[in-house]
């Protein structure tokens, strides 16, 4: 008995230290990849891809972490970083969310979600994300000066629609699966797409303050735009005397599938907390990225955040190949509605810089009931 006691206890110890050796190579390995010549991944696709707003992410509280928290997102925001993480949503939960895109564009996001448990250990979720462009002046071969205001103005109208559902394994083990219905279209022209979003996060610790995740996000068929817009009257030559309706050919386009790997450590300090989070992101469409990030809490009631996103070329601004410079932070302030059931209201915000415009705002109103 004695003896089988103590096998337990070693096989414990050993475990223990797996787990630290396993954090420790983990971070120092996200501390020293962002300093290494990562090579972008598929360069020579930039650019290809369509539906781009499928990368934006709209909700307050999980932009701040530069889209380091793979690993270590809970609630309803998961269901842009990985939607395994709204597994962990308690009873039900709210967002609307407001992004003032590229401040000085004139670019909105609105999103609106809600996250119901089913179950034992199931959650709902669905998720509505709208763009806007505001009205843009129409211009064409005949009228090419934007500032002609005879002609007429146009909105996009870009909309994703999330449904997803997560469930937990374990104790441990979470999943879940997002499917995208996604709109994109003009007064003359339209293109829709389905898209498929699947997740993975792994708990462990002797508190459960070490986490892993990875995602698949934005696997899907191709797009193709159809309408009016593609057609146009015309003659078969100067000689002709009739002009029938020509269609320009249409092509496919692709979706912006990424890969995310990530891992996270919550130290510990009582009643707050400190998370360190970093995540590796392989894009089909784009360079590779690599981010590192932080969360500060006391208490549950503040939250402070901050991470940086790395790319090839992204601190030079003659090599830089996207408009985001890298860092990013947010804050979140949070206070109870009821103790007893432990329902909150949140007031989220997060901010991404960027070069050219003023950034990116995003603020957000969250209740979990």
């Amino acid at each position: 008995m004695v003896m089988k006691i103590m096998i337990k206890t070693i096989k414990e110890e050993i475990m223990k230290n797996i787990y630290r050796y396993i954090i420790a190579i983990f971070l120092t390995g996200i501390l020293i990849l962002p300093t290494m010549n990562v090579s972008g991944g598929n360069k020579d696709r930039t650019g290809q891809a369509g539906a781009s707003e499928l990368l934006i992410n709209p909700w307050a509280k999980s932009s701040g972490w530069g889209g380091a928290n793979v690993a270590c997102s809970r609630g309803l925001e998961s269901i842009f970083t990985n939607v395994a993480g709204t597994a962990f949503t308690p009873k039900t939960e709210l967002i609307f969310a407001n992004t003032d895109y590229l401040k000085g564009s004139d670019t909105k996001l609105m999103a609106f979600g809600l996250s119901q448990k089913v179950g034992e250990s199931g959650v709902l979720s669905i998720a509505i994300v709208s763009m806007n462009f505001g009205d843009i002046q129409i211009t064409n071969i005949n009228n090419p000066d934007p500032s002609d205001v005879s002609i007429g103005t146009y909105s996009p109208s870009l909309i994703n629609i999330n449904i997803g559902y997560a469930k937990a394994f374990s104790n441990s083990i979470y999943g879940g699966f997002n499917l995208k219905i996604i709109s994109e279209s003009i007064s003359d022209m339209s293109a829709q797409g389905i898209a498929i979003d699947a997740g993975i996060q792994y708990v462990t610790g002797e508190m459960e303050n070490i986490k892993f995740g990875i995602a698949l996000k934005n696997v899907g068929p191709t797009m193709k735009f159809t309408g009016d817009g593609l057609s146009f009257r015309g003659f078969y030559s100067l000689f002709s005397n009739t002009s029938p309706t020509f269609e320009q050919r249409k092509s496919d386009f692709e979706l912006p599938a990424a890969l995310m790997i990530g891992g996270a450590y919550d130290f510990l300090f009582g009643e707050s907390r400190f998370t360190l989070a970093g995540a590796f992101q392989s894009n089909s469409f784009n360079k590779d990225q690599i981010s590192i990030g932080g969360e500060f809490s006391l208490k549950s009631y503040l939250m402070l955040r901050a991470g940086y996103t790395y790319e090839d070329g992204i601190t030079d601004k003659s090599t830089r190949t996207s408009v985001f410079t890298g860092p990013s932070a947010g804050l979140t302030v949070q206070v109870p509605i009821n103790k007893k059931k432990g329902s909150t209201f949140s007031i989220d915000y997060s901010y991404r810089d960027t070069d050219p415009f003023d950034g990116t705002h995003t603020i957000g109103a969250r209740i979990n009931l």
